[in-house]
């Protein structure tokens, strides 16, 4: 009998903290709500902790944690409530945790996914920034505290799936020649170049296939996001860049592929509903019914496939850029592209100027090694001035 797993979701009222909810709940036999996490949702987060009862719920700031106690202690709701970073580090390494699902969105997620990481916990990595960022250090603190590190982002658990085990020892080692990173393309794949400067927020969050928050919508509609998950990608699987290939699949029925070197190409399928990759890493090594529909090939009745325009997305050459480069450049990359998705988002940069404030910052700042997590921040630091002060002389 499978003992009861003590799960706490980072990021809790995101899309993938309630698909993983709505997986957890379809097996409450194996598992169990330990913490539930949340920035400004505090409404939603009330609901979650009525629903699944967690031992703790962290919010932003001190008046949001008072606000939520007095919420719940009026509807007879024993759970503790937390606030900041000490919050969510607290509850990602707590002793009674058995699992983190780190879905925080961006660089605050770094530091929670890392305390989860350090306290050897089984991390479901939905925080791609956190390897972006910090992929060395955060690879060696997976090594030495024996943390088991599960991919969440569909595509990389498509490769996780397809990959043999040893492949941490490189990828030739275990006879691949490549990884096929698959990408939507998002809204804007044959939307004409020139038209892309007066793109809106709405039409860039209205994503073709997934449902997902506004920020990694955009991110999609720039084709960052696959950006970062080629950075993240090489972090996870021990793999060079130019051992990663970016392909456009508008159906996002195949997530992922792995070429071998005897003209083998294996690929995992599956409808785009993230509830199948999360009960994969929850269930790893087993298997567990997910809430996900079967897929129906006669539906879906083709395949498409095309090479990436950069020059369409010019934000995938500068990721790619950022990978080799190595060092702090992936940090700098990931902070200026928040910077100026949160600009697009608030009206003061257009969508064609996201790539410019990336660019800008990787022209302006040297790449150095990183030897510490003080690194990275200080990188992460300048990295947001650097994009605010183009902000403040070109911006709206």
């Amino acid at each position: 009998m499978t003992s009861l797993q003590h799960i706490t979701v980072l990021g809790a009222t995101g899309s993938i903290g309630l698909s993983t909810l709505d997986v957890v709940a379809r097996h409450p036999d194996r598992y169990t709500v330990f913490a539930l996490t949340a920035y400004s949702r505090l409404a939603e987060l009330e609901q979650l902790c009525h629903r699944f009862r967690p031992h703790f719920a962290v919010v932003a700031t001190e008046a949001d944690a008072r606000f939520l106690f007095k919420k719940l202690q009026a509807e007879n709701i024993p759970t503790k409530v937390l606030f900041g970073e000490s919050g969510l580090i607290e509850v990602a390494s707590h002793d009674d945790v058995d699992a983190v699902m780190a879905a925080i969105v961006g660089a605050a997620g770094l530091s929670p996914t890392l305390a989860a990481v350090r306290a050897g916990k089984k991390v479901l990595l939905a925080n791609k920034e956190a390897l972006v960022m910090s992929g060395s250090l955060f690879m060696q603190a997976v090594r030495t505290h024996g943390a088991q590190l599960l991919p969440i982002d569909s595509e990389h658990n498509a490769i996780f799936q397809c990959l043999p085990p040893g492949y941490a020892e490189g990828l030739a080692a275990v006879g691949v020649r490549r990884i096929l990173l698959t990408a939507s393309g998002g809204p804007f794949r044959e939307t004409p170049v020139a038209q892309l400067s007066s793109v809106t927020p709405e039409q860039a969050c209205a994503h073709p296939n997934w449902s997902m928050g506004r920020k990694i919508s955009v991110d999609s509609a720039t084709m960052m996001n696959k950006g970062l998950e080629l950075i993240e990608a090489c972090w996870l699987f021990n793999a060079s860049p130019d051992q990663v290939e970016v392909v456009i699949h508008p159906q996002s029925v195949i997530h992922s592929l792995v070429d071998y070197v005897d003209g083998s190409v294996l690929a995992q399928l599956g409808n785009p509903d993230m509830r199948t990759p999360i009960a994969h890493a929850l269930a790893w090594p087993e298997r567990m019914e997910s809430g996900v529909s079967p897929l129906d090939l006669f539906t879906v009745a083709r395949l498409d496939f095309q090479a990436p325009d950069e020059v369409r997305f010019p934000c995938l050459r500068l990721a790619r850029q950022a990978a080799e480069a190595g060092g702090t450049a992936p940090a700098l990359l990931n902070a200026a592209n928040e910077v100026a998705v949160e600009a697009f988002l608030g009206g003061r940069a257009r969508f064609d100027e996201i790539p410019a404030i990336i660019g800008h910052v990787l022209a302006c700042e040297a790449v150095v090694e990183v030897e510490n997590l003080d690194m990275v921040m200080q990188a992460d630091c300048r990295s947001r001035e650097l994009a605010k002060a183009w902000l403040n002389r070109y911006g709206r």
